[in-house]
């Protein structure tokens, strides 16, 4: 089973996957607020995930996790328009991309879903404040479903 490292934190095919849930009207501005960096710290390991503001229909970001001073798991984002909603597409540490189709879209949060996809098939952004974040993952297990949050705090992009 592949398994997105953290969403964010967390991955896709750039086209519209089968079984996906209707996709969400809206624009890339609506989600202008995920610009910037945005940090989680857990025990020895560090997330940074980044993203560009929106421009022409796009923001492109990128995430790396650094446990013990060694990169564990990395993503490459991607947020684009497409026929009046959003595609979420990631390639999480050289791994086949995967697309998501939005399904709810505010100045608040952000969801992507991709029923086909084996794990996660949902993927949440949700804003708490204008420096916090969680983002979530969710899909199908054997003992239904399940999910893991990614709480993240924005930090200052440059050293």
């Amino acid at each position: 089973m592949r398994t997105l490292p953290t969403m964010g934190l967390l991955a896709a095919l750039a086209a519209t996957v089968s079984g996906q849930a209707p996709s969400a009207a809206a624009s890339i501005d609506a989600v202008a607020w995920l610009a910037g960096c945005w940090e989680q710290r857990s025990g020895v390991g560090v997330t940074l995930e980044m993203w560009m503001p929106p421009a022409g229909g796009l923001m492109l970001g990128s995430n790396r996790t650094v446990v013990d001073g060694t990169v564990s798991a990395y993503e490459q984002l991607m947020l684009r328009e497409a026929g009046g909603h959003l595609i979420f597409v990631a390639r999480p540490s050289g791994q086949a991309e995967t697309s998501f189709n939005s399904t709810a879209v505010s100045d608040s949060g952000l969801t992507v879903e991709n029923l086909a996809h084996d794990f996660p098939q949902r993927i949440i952004y949700r804003r708490l404040s204008e420096d916090s974040l969680v983002a979530r993952i969710e899909g199908r297990s054997a003992s239904g479903t399940s999910g893991k949050d990614f709480p993240m705090r924005r930090v200052s992009c440059t050293p």
